[in-house]
């Protein structure tokens, strides 16, 4: 029962997700924290993971929730199941629906369903945001090595964008962050030994 259920919920999110990957984080956490796949706290930390590893977001969540609660094959039927709407879709437009891009009806269908993706991938950044910075629903207890590694790479990428007149690649980002954050972490840990 669990695999149906793994390969249902993920159909799910893969089907009504528009706007990328940042548009199906909501929904995805929707899906993980109400059948207890995983917790918040957990959640978040597993979207830090996923955004640091190669794959979709989508795709790392659902094989990783899949193989936790139904091993290799519930990995498999949830990875499968997050994956086949856009497969099924692409197919039909590419088969069938070749003039797509001119039918008014589509373009009327995306004008109502970008605002919904912008405003979901918007939700899903403030969220990201608060969260890493120790905001958890009423209360703040700010986590100092979060704030330390967001303003030590804000400065960097604008220090690099005004000084070489470009932006910081994204892959550097992630692997300067990866070490900022073990950097902080551990003289904050040695302070707190020396101290």
């Amino acid at each position: 029962m669990i695999y149906l259920t793994l390969f249902l919920e993920f159909f799910k999110v893969g089907l009504f997700c528009f706007g990328g990957a940042f548009g199906m984080i909501p929904l995805i956490r929707e899906t993980v924290l109400a059948y207890g796949w995983l917790t918040d706290e957990a959640f978040y930390d597993f979207i830090g993971v996923c955004e640091s590893t190669p794959g979709p977001i989508a795709v790392n969540v659902a094989t990783y929730v899949g193989a936790t609660q139904g091993g290799v094959f519930g990995s498999i039927c949830a990875t499968l199941g997050v994956v086949m709407p856009s497969f099924i879709i692409i197919l039909l437009i590419a088969a069938v629906l070749k003039n797509l891009t001119k039918n008014a009806y589509f373009a009327a269908f995306l004008s109502g369903v970008k605002p919904v993706a912008v405003a979901l991938i918007l939700a899903t950044g403030i969220s990201l945001l608060l969260k890493s910075a120790g905001l958890t629903g009423a209360s703040f207890s700010p986590h100092v090595p979060s704030l330390i590694v967001f303003a030590l790479l804000f400065v960097v990428y604008f220090g690099v964008k005004r000084v070489c007149k470009r932006s910081l690649s994204s892959i550097w980002l992630i692997l300067l962050s990866a070490v900022m954050g073990l950097a902080v972490c551990l003289m904050l840990e040695y302070y707190r030994v020396a101290v």
